[in-house]
């Protein structure tokens, strides 16, 4: 199966909530009115799209139904399609790995599938010819060190670690002398998942980027913040506070095919216009991808 098609799989819950609804609405109208636009927004709202979200969605479809003088309630059914592609799509939807070596600092709350993503990251840019080293800079939890290494096993990369309670940024400053030495291309540092001491998170991070500034100046370097869909709401105002704290340049939403809450990947995007990068669709090595705007919402509307 490719990832298209697992993609259609994984997305089967959010379509029930989303796209089967939007589907009967349509066929319940047959015609273009006010009141066929606030049963989509209801729809849009209640799928975790969000309120501003969804608000912009519905102003920018009336407009287009304008424009065109769309009369038929199933083209508007393509018109919303264009328009969430739209606020989905992203010129920096790569991942930055240009110079060597790279850095992907990986940050998110504990639970979220941060070390399966780091993990499952690693595997993708192996794939891709890159030699990567791993860094498991969550010092505070001992079972995220022994979680990494196992992912670091699997997926045939190196670690570096040092014992439980050290100073992350010992680690990294460790990965990085590792990562000249051996000469690889990418360096996927773990950082700890305690939002709650916010003040702790941002020093740490703060220690953890002056060693990078000062051991590998002018770099590539990617902040990703990993989210799980299945949050809902929840996932926005954690990407809202790790914003605040450190500048993230892309979105790993992980567990989408859990969840019917897949329309919070538009929330996202629309509150804090942060790129999703990654999204992840099962358990598998292979099931966290790229993210591509115009398949997601095709996807979603098959």
């Amino acid at each position: 199966m490719g990832f298209f098609d697992r993609l259609k799989e994984g997305l089967t819950k959010t379509r029930k909530s989303i796209t089967e609804k939007i589907d009967q609405v349509l066929v319940a109208f047959g015609k273009v009115d006010d009141e066929l636009f606030d049963e989509l927004e209801e729809i849009l709202v209640t799928s975790d799209i969000g309120v501003d979200a969804s608000l912009k969605v519905i102003e920018d479809l009336k407009k287009k139904v304008r424009e065109q003088r769309v009369t038929d309630a199933m083209k508007v059914k393509e018109l919303l399609k264009e328009e969430l592609a739209e606020i989905l799509a992203e010129e920096n939807s790569e991942l930055n790995v240009e110079s060597k070596p790279s850095i992907i600092l990986v940050v998110g709350v504990n639970g979220v599938g941060k070390t399966t993503s780091i993990g499952k990251i690693a595997n993708l840019l192996k794939q891709r010819g890159k030699k990567v080293i791993l860094a498991a800079g969550d010092t505070f939890r001992a079972a995220a060190i022994d979680q990494l290494e196992i992912w670091a096993n699997r997926v045939g990369v190196d670690l570096i670690r040092q014992a439980e309670g050290s100073d992350p940024a010992a680690v990294i400053f460790d990965a990085i002398q590792a990562a000249k030495s051996r000469k690889a291309d990418v360096l996927i540092c773990d950082t700890a998942g305690r939002l709650h001491t916010k003040k702790n998170l941002m020093d740490e991070l703060k220690k953890i980027y002056k060693v990078i500034d000062r051991e590998l100046p002018g770099i590539s370097r990617e902040t990703l913040l990993v989210l799980d869909a299945t949050t809902g709401q929840n996932a926005v105002s954690q990407a809202k506070t790790f914003n605040e704290i450190s500048d993230i340049t892309g979105i790993v939403l992980t567990k989408l095919d859990g969840t019917a809450k897949g329309g919070i990947i538009v929330a996202i995007k629309s509150e804090l216009d942060i790129p999703v990068k990654l999204i992840g669709v099962g358990e598998k090595m292979e099931d966290l991808q790229k993210f591509d705007a115009k398949e997601f919402v095709e996807a979603l509307f098959s």
